[in-house]
């Protein structure tokens, strides 16, 4: 067994990336060290996918490989918060944010003395805002790399922006859930707009409030609560709200607020709160503002929220909806939304078309520029079907749909299977005298015996010259053994005990065994020509309903 560091109990924890930031190496060098090195230390904590370490085990086996290196004040002061704070970390930032900020002279009780001190530290050596920006990127690194959404991931912030386009510097912009101020402090200019967020959680909205002050943005004005409940900026109109709401959340106030006057596109069921929460932003905006919404993918298409979803498009207030790569989010795989409305200035500026944009198939690192099979812009009443299916993928597919040429290919494919299934229907003459299994006969059990047979999926197969497997299966599938097979549950299932066929000579049996397989393929031939019917018909339903198609002079 390999002999592991044995640290004092209790002592900071980190991960690997920090590990890596204190070796001065990536990511994956530490990852290749855990397999290499039986005596590197075990996880100390942590899940399966974000192992924690024990910070003096890792030191130690550090040194002892000749692979560490002085710790920077930077990664003391963190690893000293991790410590004293745990998964509380908000707290330690707003605390050193406070700290650092002068706030009530004092440095915050809760923050260690060795914290106190490496905080200062840095705060003489370079700008306190350098100092909080830089704890501020660990800790949205160390979120993400747990799976968590407590935090907007840098992919998610880095679409709002890109799709916020270019935001003028005397706007007013808002975040009703602002978190500690990731979308609220970095969409749009550094330098001009007044942004004013809102934060349920105390530690985190006072951190966004200081984070701000500390790098110098000024106009900026957080404040405690919950938007929906208690809604601290009620008269405030923005020309640009962004959000990323809780997500999956019952709990939002809906018994408390039925009547609310913000619900003017209808009222979000218990399991619909982002489209509460998007009501909420919608009711924040300006004539002529626009509102940038995260949306988990579900809420285009659950039927909870298909009202809502048919006033916004109805309204012509939706103007965009951008399904993401997946792997965009920090905290799971599965694709997210960004959905822009914009509040027309009058009626007549309402929106015609929904532009949809899927970027399903990028890299959550690549470009956002969609191509131009990637977006479609589809009039509103198109729509306005029974679903109300916002998702991207399904509109721009069908856009992209080539109409002309797969109804031609549908109806030719249609026109030669017809054809040849007229061909396949053999010609039959009236029979000699009774049922064939009124004469000579003989059981399945008794060809299996004899090793004439063997049973295959699903039916049984000749393996002998003296019996045609067509003939053999023909005969099992006929209506006196079919009522000897079936349940009476209705469910076919072949008894071979009870089975029996006609004795014949092998010439008979070809004859007949070449009628039962043109009848099966006739059968096959015919489900496929209902297959195609279907499909054509919907086809050509669907293009002239939406003028791809029309009908010949």
């Amino acid at each position: 067994m390999a002999d592991h560091p044995t640290p004092p109990v209790g002592g900071p924890l980190v991960t690997g990336s920090e590990i890596a930031r204190l070796a001065g190496v990536t990511r994956a060098a530490v990852s290749n060290w855990r397999r290499r090195y039986e005596d590197f230390p075990a996880p100390a904590g942590g899940g399966v996918n974000s192992p924690l370490f024990d910070l003096a085990a890792v030191q130690m086996w550090l040194d002892k490989q000749r692979k560490g290196q002085d710790i920077s004040v930077e990664v003391q002061l963190w690893q000293a918060l991790r410590a004293a704070y745990g998964d509380e970390m908000v707290g330690g930032l707003a605390d050193v944010a406070q700290l650092l900020a002068g706030v009530e002279g004092e440095a915050p009780q809760a923050l260690p003395t060795d914290a106190v001190r490496l905080a200062r530290q840095l705060g003489e050596s370079g700008s306190p805002g350098d100092v909080v920006n830089a704890l501020t990127e660990r800790f949205t690194d160390s979120v993400r790399r747990a799976g968590s959404d407590q935090v907007t991931s840098p992919r998610v912030v880095q679409a709002v922006r890109h799709f916020a386009g270019e935001v003028p510097t005397d706007a007013t912009l808002v975040d009703p859930a602002c978190g500690i101020g990731t979308l609220l402090l970095t969409v749009g200019p550094e330098r001009g707009p007044t942004r004013c967020g809102q934060e349920v959680d105390a530690r985190s909205a006072r951190f966004a409030q200081l984070r701000a002050d500390l790098t110098g943005r000024s106009g900026v004005d957080v404040r405690i609560g919950d938007s929906l409940r208690d809604d601290h900026w009620p008269d405030l109109k923005a020309d640009l709200v962004v959000c990323d709401p809780p997500v999956g959340t019952t709990d939002w106030g809906r018994e408390d607020l039925l009547l609310d006057p913000r619900w003017e596109l209808g009222t979000p069921s218990r399991a619909e709160g982002e489209l509460a929460w998007l009501q909420h932003a919608y009711a924040h905006t300006a004539p002529g503002g626009r509102v940038l919404m995260v949306m988990p993918a579900s809420v285009a298409y659950r039927k909870a929220g298909r009202r809502i979803r048919a006033e916004l498009v109805r309204r012509g207030i939706l103007t965009d909806v951008i399904a993401l790569p997946p792997g965009t989010a920090a905290s799971h795989a599965l694709p997210v939304h960004l959905w822009r409305l914009r509040r027309p200035k009058s009626p007549d500026d309402a929106v015609a078309k929904v532009r949809m944009v899927d970027l399903t198939a990028n890299d959550p690192d690549g470009p956002l520029e969609p191509g131009p099979d990637q977006m479609a812009d589809v009039p509103l009443i198109e729509l306005l079907d029974d679903a109300v299916d916002l998702t991207p993928g399904r509109h721009v597919e069908e856009s992209h749909r080539d109409y002309t040429t797969e109804y031609q290919a549908l109806r030719q494919e249609l026109a030669e299977q017809v054809r040849l299934l007229a061909d396949l229907l053999p010609a039959l003459t009236a029979g000699a005298g009774p049922s064939a299994l009124d004469g000579p006969s003989v059981s399945v059990a008794d060809l299996a015996r004899a090793g004439l047979i063997e049973y295959g999926a699903p039916e049984p197969v000749s393996v002998s010259d003296q019996l045609d497997t067509d003939y053999l299966q023909g005969f099992l599938r006929s209506a006196a053994n079919t009522r000897r097979s079936t349940s009476a549950s209705g469910t076919y299932r072949l008894d071979g005990k009870g089975a029996r066929i006609p004795q014949m000579d092998i010439a008979e049996q070809r004859r007949y065994g070449a009628a039962f397989r043109a009848l099966q393929e006739f059968e096959e031939r015919a489900r496929r020509v209902v297959e195609l019917s279907k499909q054509a018909a919907a086809l050509a339903r669907d293009g002239l309903g939406n003028g791809a198609l029309s009908p010949e002079e």
